[in-house]
């Protein structure tokens, strides 16, 4: 695959309840870099922090390593302007990114916003939520079908913006022509099964895969903001269009 690429689609959407989009996204083929921010609900100022956050990986350095540090530095920014004003408040969003080349990827994450690779047909979860349902199904005490449905499932323990140490997660692997990569909020994942993400993404081209996967979300009355990157690994050159999406708005 030297000298190959990635196709790329993007979709974010409102949803059906919130008047405001407060995830932010961005598609940078050309840096080999992918990420998905979900500004916090329910905090003041989840635009602005998902905005940050996707801002700041568009302007570091190449590789994991910055990438990282870049969302250390947000972190920071965004506590000092949580104590701003004289009322502490939280101004936080997840984080869910890719780089990847020709052969290989780092996934980094710190929140319930997910990626999944699909190859071969198998789709495997590349991440591990941060939550407190996902820690009570480590513990044994509830399963993973009851945390879809837990009323605390909107509970997180990590994002960037909320703890002055940032703990970020990584995994990283091989990449094969035709693998398939899901960069996801939980706007659809809380709605739609892993199952059912199997499914859809062995479906058509990359475009009626997203399409479809939006409609799903919507049909279901889509309560959250809902955003997402697919990415198929091709040996065609890689593309060089740099895409942000913030709040639906879309520069480059």
């Amino acid at each position: 695959m030297a000298g190959g690429g990635f196709d790329q689609v993007v979709r974010t959407h409102v949803g059906c309840r919130r008047r405001l989009n407060e995830d932010a996204v961005l598609a940078s083929p050309e840096r080999r870099l992918w990420a998905v921010a979900d500004g916090m609900g329910g905090h003041e100022a989840g635009e602005v922090a998902s905005a940050m956050v996707v801002e700041a990986l568009s302007q570091c350095p190449d590789g994991a390593e910055a990438a990282l540090a870049a969302l250390t530095e947000v972190n920071a920014r965004l506590i000092e302007m949580g104590r701003t004003g004289g009322d502490s408040r939280t101004i936080g969003s997840t984080v869910v990114g890719l780089v990847a080349n020709s052969t290989r990827f780092t996934c980094f994450w710190a929140g319930d916003s997910r990626a999944y690779r699909l190859r071969d047909g198998t789709l495997t979860r590349l991440t591990r939520d941060h939550s407190l349902v996902q820690e009570l199904v480590d513990g044994g005490m509830i399963s993973e079908g009851e945390a879809e449905s837990h009323p605390n499932a909107n509970i997180i323990t990590r994002a960037v913006g909320v703890s002055e140490e940032l703990q970020v997660d990584t995994v990283s692997g091989d990449v094969s022509i035709g693998d398939l990569f899901l960069l996801a909020s939980d706007g659809l994942t809380r709605l739609v099964s892993d199952d059912e993400l199997s499914a859809e993404l062995r479906n058509g081209d990359i475009e009626s895969m997203a399409d479809s996967l939006l409609r799903l979300v919507l049909d279901r009355e889509a309560p959250d903001n809902v955003s997402l990157i697919l990415l198929r690994a091709t040996d065609l050159p890689a593309a060089t269009a740099h895409t942000i999406l913030k709040h639906g708005l879309q520069s480059q």
